[in-house]
């Protein structure tokens, strides 16, 4: 099986200029726990931005979430990997790197997102089809 199997092709975008409470709005929109935060150029790298991320920001830095942009406190890079890799390279990635969530790429393009959600509960699928 290969990571554009199990992807989510509608990955919550935002833009890196945003502001901490323009993400944690789009979160909660789109009912996600993380977004990818667009590349400013052609030649700039994508970027994840968390829960974790923003709870961080706000304690430690007790910070106006309305000053803050998103590119600043964004995990960046993200950790990429190919659409086209096998399943099992991912999982090996993920708990080698201790990470929940990686962007699938094809070339320098963003294809989707895999989490550890994802392979587990195509795991489960696999040894209980009638859990789907």
């Amino acid at each position: 099986m290969l990571v554009q199997d199990l992807m989510v092709r509608d990955v919550a975008t935002i833009s890196p200029m945003a502001t901490i409470r323009e993400a944690m709005q789009a979160m909660k929109t789109r009912r996600v726990k993380s977004l990818v935060v667009q590349r400013r150029d052609a030649h700039d790298v994508y970027g994840i931005i968390t829960y974790t991320n923003i709870l961080k920001t706000i304690v430690a830095e007790e910070g106006d979430i309305d000053l803050i942009n998103v590119y600043d406190v964004c995990a960046k890079p993200a950790i990429t990997i190919s659409a086209q890799a096998d399943v099992k390279h991912a999982a090996r990635m993920m708990v080698n790197m201790k990470l929940r969530r990686l962007l699938a790429v094809e070339g320098n393009d963003l294809a989707g997102i895999i989490t550890m959600n994802d392979i587990v509960g195509s795991i489960v699928q696999m040894v209980d089809p009638s859990s789907a």
